[in-house]
């Protein structure tokens, strides 16, 4: 058989990397971690942007430069160009006129001159009124033409973008051929409203027309959107003079029309247009200045580039109920920013649903929620920076990555059982292999041995953390969040055997998954209800009889709570005699099960500090006092230094 190599074109590559989004996951996970919602999270790291060796843009910085944008188009000039332009040219015209009457000593000159000076200050009825005329002045006479034709070139351009090129010159065919053209545009709206358009009868449009559309629109919808926004961008401006300067525009537009013989066709077209787009603003105005006089078509396009950007503007903020990232018109971005800009919002639109389609994040009706597999690399994160601080030498420094591993090698190894997260033994597994069936090397699960280590006893771990409010308004709430979720990774992939519960307490206390601890709220009540806690840490305790105990207390405050014998909770402040005494009576019951219990202490009330070091004369825990942000080092450190 032979066979041929070259580049893979049926699609995304199956052997590329999977897209990292690691640092993604990171950055929504810290400010969940710190109280937010995991909407919020994903949205403030969209509005960033992921930033990186890449550079990319975030919404906010897209944001940015369409503002600046509409700041340059807003600034480009004055919308009443095309009068002062008309103006002038009729004023030239008629100057040449007198120029060449002046000589003339005849009657006739003189009533000629007689009605010159009889034109109406209008610029539209004056123009109207020479329609008929005959110019003495040959001057004059193509001063004028040149002002009928500047008339009928920027109307129609002014509707449809990039049509005066075709009717330069002047050429009456031209201006035929566009009458035509607005015909057969006029009759394929109306029978698209019948139901009986076809994709074949554009087409057969495009195909005799399309040179006088340079943005070459694919479907009658796209045609239709691109003129209906010129169209309404006209209406705006017109509306945005004014009423002398509007009854002057008007009047000049509709005899340039009706003198290129289009008055009806445009009407036509404006009316159905309207009908095809009501959501458009046709009533608005907009404001615009500068020194510059901008031409009818000129202005027309700038205000249809000013509504494109409020709308691309709307979109990026991304502030009304239901915002989505498709909401952003890609074809706006790339019409307003450039190809760059489109990459970015790309990579953004990326991030987010790679971080679902990976298994970080997951809706459940119409709420964003981590995942498990979120959760765990939070955890994961978090043990990290821990590891990252703790001092050279000490135990857990490096970042462990053997998941499962129990102990210290043996230099044996066994067959691989299902569920074994020992480190895979590579040379015996290939060796199975080869001995099996040394024609045809094929990995089967027999095949597989993993290697042996020596069994560490097993330990119960309980971290009970304070989520009283006074946790938030101190500063500790997702420095303890994130300790629990490390001090979980840790256990979990490089303790197994190890069996962990986080106790959460205020009023009262519950035992939490690290999914819930990820997007837990502080409980805004009174009460740290540490006898509960102490309660249900026992209860951890005595369902793994053998195990080494391990108990370890997260808290900012004095016992304020206890549990009635109904199980309802009791607040206290200051502490009651009997919520003491109910709490060291948990604590005496840990010392009996020979569980030591070492106490983060979090702030320096003097009741909080003669509390613990009653507890710690008890019970022989230890008490440490971490610095702001090093509360996991602490913890993390001393379970390593309990597990030996």
């Amino acid at each position: 058989m032979r066979y041929r190599y070259g580049p893979y074109r049926e699609g995304p590559d199956p052997l590329a990397p999977p897209y990292d989004v690691r640092e993604a996951l990171d950055a929504v996970g810290e400010e969940v971690l710190n109280g937010g919602r995991v909407s919020d999270a994903l949205r403030d790291l969209l509005r960033r942007g992921p930033g990186g060796e890449n550079g990319r843009r975030g919404l906010d910085d897209l944001l940015r430069e369409v503002r600046e944008r509409r700041r340059e188009l807003s600034g480009r000039g004055r919308m009443d160009g095309i009068l002062q332009e008309a103006r002038a040219l009729l004023d030239t015209a008629v100057g040449q006129e007198r120029a060449e009457l002046f000589p003339d000593p005849s009657d006739e000159a003189r009533l000629r001159e007689a009605e010159l000076d009889q034109l109406p200050s209008d610029t539209a009825r004056a123009v109207r009124a020479l329609r008929d005329y005959r110019w003495r002045s040959e001057a004059a006479r193509r001063t004028f033409e040149r002002l009928k034709d500047l008339l009928r070139d920027d109307v129609l351009d002014a509707q449809f973008e990039g049509l005066k090129q075709a009717l330069q010159g002047g050429d009456p065919a031209g201006t035929e051929r566009v009458k035509h053209m607005m015909a057969a545009l006029n009759a394929m709206l109306e029978a698209d409203a019948r139901g009986e358009h076809r994709q074949e009868d554009f087409d057969a449009f495009m195909a005799e027309y399309g040179d006088l559309f340079p943005d070459e629109p694919r479907t009658l919808e796209e045609l239709v959107d691109s003129l209906a926004r010129r169209s309404a961008a006209l209406n705006r401006l017109m509306n945005s003079l004014d009423p002398e300067q509007r009854a002057e525009l008007a009047g000049l537009m509709a005899e340039a029309l009706q003198d290129a013989g289009l008055e009806l066709e445009m009407s036509r077209l404006g009316d159905a247009l309207r009908r095809r787009r009501p959501d458009l603003d046709w009533s608005g105005t907009q404001r615009m200045d500068g020194e510059d006089s901008l031409g009818l078509a000129d202005a027309t396009g700038a205000l249809a580039d000013l509504a494109d950007l409020a709308e691309l503007e709307a979109a990026l903020r991304q502030d009304y109920p239901g915002a989505d990232l498709a909401d952003v018109d890609e074809e706006a971005v790339r019409r307003a920013l450039g190809r760059s800009a489109v990459d970015d919002l790309a990579e953004l639109r990326r991030i987010e649903a790679e971080l679902e389609r990976q298994g970080y994040l997951n809706r459940e009706g119409g709420r964003l929620e981590l995942t498990p597999k979120a959760v765990r690399r939070l955890g994961q994160s978090a043990l990290r920076k821990v590891f990252a601080r703790l001092k050279a030498g000490r135990n857990g420094q490096h970042d462990q990555r053997d998941a499962g591993q129990a102990g210290e090698f043996t230099g044996t190894s066994r067959q691989w059982r299902f569920g074994d997260e020992q480190p895979l033994d590579v040379v015996r597994t290939v060796s199975n292999a080869l001995l099996r069936d040394p024609s045809d090397v094929r990995l089967l699960p027999e095949d597989f041995e993993v290697k042996e280590t020596e069994r560490r006893s097993a330990a119960a771990v309980c971290l009970l953390v304070d989520l009283s409010y006074s946790m938030v308004t101190r500063g500790s709430w997702a420095d303890a969040k994130q300790t629990a979720l490390a001090l979980h990774s840790l256990v979990s992939t490089q303790y197994p055997q190890d069996a962990i519960q986080i106790i959460g307490f205020s009023r009262h206390a519950r035992v939490l998954r690290p999914e819930q601890m990820a997007v837990l709220d502080s409980d805004w009540v009174q009460g740290t209800n540490l006898h509960h806690a102490l309660l249900l840490a026992g209860r951890h305790l005595d369902a793994h009889p053998g195990f080494d105990p391990i108990v370890l207390v997260v808290t900012d405050g004095e016992p304020t709570a206890h549990l009635r014998s109904d199980g309802l909770p009791v607040f206290d402040y200051p502490p009651s005699p009997e919520t003491v005494a109910l709490t060291f009576a948990e604590v005496d019951k840990m010392t009996r099960r020979g569980a030591t219990l070492n106490v983060f202490m979090l702030a320096e009330d003097r009741r909080l500090v003669a509390f613990v070091e009653e507890l710690a004369r008890r019970n022989g825990g230890r008490v440490f006092s971490p610095d702001s942000g090093r509360l996991g080092e602490y913890v993390v450190s001393d379970y390593l230094r309990a597990r030996g």
